[in-house]
């Protein structure tokens, strides 16, 4: 068993993280950090645990743990990094934004590994730190990388993408009170969303002559949990064409799925699944891609690095059932 600290506790993602831990069988979760809440039962704040576990919220910290959960907001990762050192066997899996740009990566010696594991599974084998992928460019990034390995991108691709409200994460703001967001629809930073960055990044990293534009708007959606993410382009092939690139990019991944039948989000909430599907229309390939925002978006799929990380099979603890009603 392989002992795991989680930093950061109180949030979305690390209830995740704590659920999936909790019953993953080579794992032992030895602490969870969170200074606001130490002392307290992690079932006080994530109150579906009642019953389920004893654990209880720390503000100290184990340095030799095994894995390392940073689950802060952005740009915390970098300041406590800097402020608390942990063992050189200590593998950390970061799920805020603070390393996953080239230009981040290297911090404080540490050479973080981008984890998307359709794109980069035998680095992430290797890896020792590890940026986890964004959730709106999980979605994004699985719709658009067997285009770009095969060099298909010749035009501008339009991304419109909506996310439940736990994307926005715990933090009260005037956009996600329950009065606001409840039948409601909108907007948010839009052609400027800061997981811009690492979704080019992946298209350059597999189609170096990409020189074209990435146009992306963000919605918010009036449910909790989930991203349907519809991307198009221009692409000479036919559809058949276009399912067999797709199907033949995914043949070996664990949880992406190329579908010929409509897709929806029931079919991805609480799983660790990507489905995409194809549509054709006269010149416009049209990708649709839905993930869960906080599993495969965040925690699920922290997990499944953390079992590439180990050796240990790349679905352990992961087989997670989708929620119809």
């Amino acid at each position: 068993m392989i002992q795991a600290g989680i930093v950061g506790g109180a949030g979305y993602t690390a209830g995740e993280l704590i659920r999936i831990l909790m019953y993953h069988p080579q794992v032992n979760i030895n602490f969870i950090y969170s200074t606001s809440n130490a002392g307290n039962p992690v079932s006080k704040v994530h109150q579906d645990l009642i019953g389920s576990t004893n654990l209880q919220f720390t503000n100290t910290i184990n340095a030799e743990v095994d894995v390392l959960f940073l689950c802060l907001g952005h740009g915390n990762s970098t300041a406590f990094l800097e402020n608390n050192s942990f063992s050189d066997s200590t593998k950390i899996i970061d799920l805020s934004n603070d390393f996953r740009l080239e230009a981040d990566a290297n911090f404080l010696g540490k050479q973080f590994v981008y984890g998307l594991p359709e794109l980069n599974k035998d680095a992430i084998k290797q890896a020792n730190y590890l940026a986890n992928p964004g959730c709106f460019a999980t979605a994004i990034q699985l719709a658009l990388l067997p285009l770009a390995a095969n060099k298909k991108f010749k035009n501008d691709i339009h991304i419109n993408a909506v996310t439940g409200a736990t994307g926005a994460g715990t933090s009260l703001s005037a956009t996600t009170h329950f009065t606001w967001r409840d039948n409601n629809f909108s907007y948010y930073k839009p052609f400027t969303h800061q997981h811009l960055g690492e979704i080019n990044q992946s298209v350059k990293q597999l189609q170096g002559d990409f020189d074209s534009e990435i146009i992306f708007m963000p919605n918010r959606g009036d449910f909790s949990r989930g991203i349907f993410a519809t991307a198009y382009t221009n692409f000479d092939g036919t559809l058949e064409e276009a399912q067999a690139l797709y199907k033949d990019f995914y043949k070996d991944a664990e949880f992406t799925v190329v579908s010929d039948d409509n897709i929806h989000l029931k079919q991805v909430v609480n799983t660790n699944k990507c489905i995409l599907h194809l549509h054709k229309h006269n010149n416009k390939l049209l990708i649709t891609s839905v993930i869960d925002n906080l599993l495969k978006g965040a925690s699920g799929q922290a997990v499944q690095n953390m079992n590439l990380m180990f050796g240990f099979n790349e679905g352990e603890g992961l087989q997670l059932k989708a929620s119809y009603f």
